[in-house]
C-alpha cells in the first residue's frame, strides 16, 4: 500500500494543505487555513503602551522622575503571538489528520521564521512523521513552485 504525504506550504497568515500519494501525481489540494489578523500592525492590536515599572523607589529628598523607568511589556509583540496562534491551528489540524490516518508522512514547506514557529507547536508524535522541511515561503506561489521544491527522497512511498 502507497503511503500518502502531506504538504503543507504556509506563511503566518496562510496554510495550503495537499496530499500527494507518488511523484508522479499531480498535487491533490486538502485544505486552506487562513488568519485574516496576520498582516495587520502591532498597533492595530492594542492600542496602549506596556506599563511603566520604576527600578526603585526614589530616595529621600530626591524627585521622583529621577530614578529609571522602562516598559513591562519584554519583546512579546502582538503579531508574533497571533503568528503562534495560528501555527497552532496548523498543527491541531495536521495532528487531527494524522490522528485520523490521514497521511503517514509530512513535508513543512515555509520561511525560516515560521518554520521555527510551527516546530516549537508540533507535538513529539507529528514531529516523528516530518520527513522533510522546506526553509522557503511559497505560499503565494503555484503549484508547480511547489513541486519543484519538493525533495524526492524524503518520500517514504512505495
Amino acid at each position: 500500500m502507497k503511503k500518502k504525504v502531506r504538504v503543507v506550504v504556509a506563511d503566518e497568515g496562510s496554510a495550503r494543505f495537499y496530499d500527494l500519494i507518488s511523484l508522479q501525481e499531480p498535487l491533490q489540494p486538502f485544505d486552506d487555513l487562513v488568519d485574516h489578523r496576520a498582516h495587520l500592525h502591532d498597533r492595530d492590536f492594542k492600542s496602549d503602551r506596556p506599563g511603566r515599572v520604576f527600578d526603585h523607589a526614589a530616595a529621600a529628598g530626591a524627585r521622583r522622575g529621577s530614578v529609571g523607568h522602562h516598559a513591562t511589556g519584554g519583546d512579546r509583540r502582538p503579531r508574533q503571538h497571533e503568528a503562534e496562534q495560528f501555527a497552532r491551528r496548523i498543527i491541531d489540524a495536521l495532528e487531527a489528520g494524522r490522528r485520523a490516518g490521514g497521511f503517514q508522512a509530512l513535508v513543512l514547506m515555509a520561511g525560516p521564521p515560521f518554520l521555527g514557529v510551527l516546530r516549537a507547536a508540533m507535538p513529539a508524535a507529528l514531529r516523528a512523521v516530518v520527513t522533510a522541511e522546506v526553509h522557503k515561503d511559497l505560499v503565494h506561489e503555484g503549484e508547480q513552485a511547489v513541486r519543484a521544491h519538493l525533495p524526492p527522497d524524503a518520500f517514504p512511498l512505495g
